[in-house]
């Protein structure tokens, strides 16, 4: 059975929409070894799409200096579901940021380290006017992962 990578990204805008299929592109790449890609929206997970996962990619905004809310909501409606039951799950991270990204950075590290999941790479900031590299740098971390896991490194 192949293992699976989850993507949550929200993806409110064109350019976020591009992200989150980068993301998914990346992950189900040919050389990133077969996984099971999927999608979702934050706002679509529940607490056993996580522990069907093998890992997981989250893809957020930075809203007003935080996590999107569809992205606090997901944590809100799971993270009790999630302690003690997703311990070294890997984890990576990309985040859409107008400004800097920092608190956003922050709060997922902090929800990262609570969970005891391992984050893989550190956080992906894609800061400031939109550039057409950030899907590819999305791309190229999704499919990381997915190679990763499928050869057993996370």
């Amino acid at each position: 059975m192949p293992k699976s990578l989850l993507i949550i990204a929200h993806a409110p805008s064109p350019n976020t929409a591009a992200l989150a299929e980068a993301a998914r592109r990346g992950a189900a790449h040919e050389d990133a070894g077969g996984l099971n890609v999927i999608l979702a929206s934050p706002f679509d997970i529940v607490a056993t799409d996580l522990f069907a996962a093998d890992g997981v990619l989250i893809g957020t905004t930075e809203n007003i200096g935080y996590m999107a809310g569809a992205t606090k909501d997901m944590f809100d409606r799971c993270y009790d579901d999630w302690l003690d039951r997703t311990e070294a799950k890997p984890v990576g991270v990309y985040i859409r940021a107008g400004l800097d990204g920092t608190a956003t950075r922050r709060a997922l590290e902090s929800i990262i380290g609570a969970q005891r999941w391992r984050l893989v790479a550190a956080p992906l900031m894609l800061h400031g006017d939109w550039s057409d590299t950030y899907a590819d740098e999305v791309e190229e971390l999704a499919m990381g992962m997915a190679a990763g896991l499928d050869a057993g490194i996370f």
